[in-house]
């Protein structure tokens, strides 16, 4: 593995991790059968960042797409557009990533998963039309500001008043699921009298794993019967 060295006056002294600093979970395989074969520096740094992004995602399936990795200031701090494509290619001819392409609305777009059991899964899935995406493709400006601020809103008028925590997992929820599904889930929790983000959450979670269905009284979201777990459940009894 030969990488070219930056000289030394482009580089920034680190000062050092915080204390609870938050983690990255990157299997021990790659250090151990991946990373010695990587040649590409460039196909070493979007490998490693495409753990990083992906593990701060939430619900399932869990992917990046292309025009989300262009928008990424740090990776694109390193990498032009034409470097980022092709380190993904060589990342996804290795077996490190799987690329999924799809055209949702009319326009293409290239999926990007970890090549792992449930993510080989999950791309058959889409690919047979059996789950859906779980949330949006972003769009070329995002969503409007007027349906982001309706979010916060929904939720004061359904569950209760907002506190920063539970804001800052609203604005996660809108990057991971289309605006219609989270004023559905907000407005289902306070139908069934479960008026708490975790109960909506957990909806959310159940129609991207199942797909979009009416909720009844009884079900129980909060507890072990949460998405993950039948997930889980239904896998293992499959035999994956």
């Amino acid at each position: 593995m030969t990488f070219v060295q930056k000289p030394s006056a482009d580089l920034r002294k680190f000062t050092g991790f915080p204390a609870g600093a938050k983690g990255t979970i990157i299997p021990s395989l790659f250090f151990a059968e991946v990373m010695p074969q990587i040649e590409d520096e460039a196909e070493l740094r979007v490998s490693l960042y495409l753990f990083y992004a992906l593990g701060r995602r939430k619900g399932y399936p869990r992917f990046l797409t292309e025009r989300e990795l262009r928008s990424e200031g740090p990776l694109l701090e390193q990498l032009a557009t034409e470097d980022l494509r092709q380190a993904l290619d060589k990342a996804v001819e290795r077996g490190t990533l799987l690329r999924l392409d799809v055209e949702k609305d009319g326009r293409a777009e290239s999926l990007y998963f970890v090549n792992t059991p449930s993510d080989r899964r999950a791309v058959e899935q889409i690919r047979d039309g059996r789950i859906e995406l779980g949330r949006a493709l972003p769009a070329e400006t995002g969503a409007p500001a007027s349906l982001r601020g309706n979010v916060f809103q929904l939720y004061e008028e359904n569950i209760g008043p907002l506190t920063p925590l539970v804001a800052e997992e609203l604005k996660e929820a809108e990057r991971l699921y289309p605006i219609e599904w989270l004023e559905e889930a907000l407005r289902e929790a306070a139908l069934l009298n479960k008026r708490s983000w975790r109960y909506a959450a957990a909806i959310l979670q159940r129609w991207a794993t199942e797909g979009r269905t009416r909720e009844t009284a009884g079900r129980d979201t909060d507890g072990a019967n949460t998405a993950r777990a039948q997930f889980i459940r239904r896998y293992r009894g499959l035999g994956g």
